[in-house]
């Protein structure tokens, strides 16, 4: 018996990084999986490679394409037969030019990109499912990837708009918390430091070299996605309540607020 055994759950950006640990902790809880992709479909099937045999549905969508979005809901609502229990809202994009000292078209566009695929996107999608169980009289949770960039900024400039785009859904997702939790709806943020994913590799690139990042963690080490993805499993399986609208650093101790 899995701890998540008769829930189901959402993942968005399931193929690679978090999104693919996370996918794969919440197979191994025993939940039934709806795993998102973009266009690595090969790496959503890899993530959740351990499922039983109708355990998971892999569901394509474009998050920069808004009906895109809603389609993806429907299909995952359908799929997991009316209803969702928990949604982790994991996808996003980061940028690596785009700031201030760059020409103002490139600025534009990681603006328009940032805002669409890690707010407006997951908003949508917090948005139905938030619909859903106060349609349904159920209860549910919203899961937010973060980053510890919401509160202390980044040391990368090109990644400005990423760095304010996942402050603003993280603010979104606390929103709810603090406005559904008598309705049995929680939310939590999730906030990693230095992940060990090609987004924060590429970021490394781009402010030092990842020796240099390495060697600015108390723990000399990067955090690995499992962290991440058995801290969502632990809110998924809705033992903490009291903690809904909580942001909960995972950062080994390199930002202590």
């Amino acid at each position: 018996m899995g701890t998540l055994d008769g829930k189901t759950v959402i993942v968005t950006g399931a193929s690679k990084g978090i999104g693919a640990a996370t996918a794969s902790a919440m197979v191994t809880a025993g939940a039934r999986v709806i795993a998102h992709y973009g266009r690595d479909r090969a790496g959503a099937e890899a993530a959740t490679s351990a499922a039983h045999p109708g355990q998971v549905t892999l569901l394509q969508a474009d998050l920069s394409d808004l009906a895109a979005v809603d389609d993806f809901w429907d299909q995952a609502v359908t799929a997991a037969d009316g209803h969702i229990d928990v949604l982790v809202n994991n996808a996003g994009i980061m940028r690596q030019v785009g700031g201030i000292d760059d020409p103002i078209e490139t600025w534009d566009e990681a603006w328009d990109v940032s805002m669409v695929v890690n707010v407006l996107a997951p908003a949508r999608l917090l948005r139905h499912a938030v619909r859903s169980w106060l349609g349904s009289g159920k209860t549910g949770s919203v899961i937010a990837i973060g980053s510890w960039v919401t509160t202390r900024g980044t040391s990368n400039p090109g990644a400005i708009s990423y760095a304010a785009s996942k402050a603003a859904i993280a603010a979104a997702t606390k929103t709810v918390a603090r406005n559904y939790a008598d309705r049995g709806i929680l939310a939590y943020v999730i906030a990693p430091g230095v992940v060990r994913t090609q987004m924060s590799v590429d970021s490394a690139a781009a402010t030092g070299g990842e020796a240099a990042v390495t060697a600015s963690l108390p723990m000399g080490e990067w955090v690995p996605p499992s962290d991440i993805a058995e801290t969502a499993v632990f809110l998924a399986e809705g033992r903490a309540r009291h903690l809904t609208g909580a942001t909960i650093d995972l950062n080994g101790a390199a930002y202590i607020r």
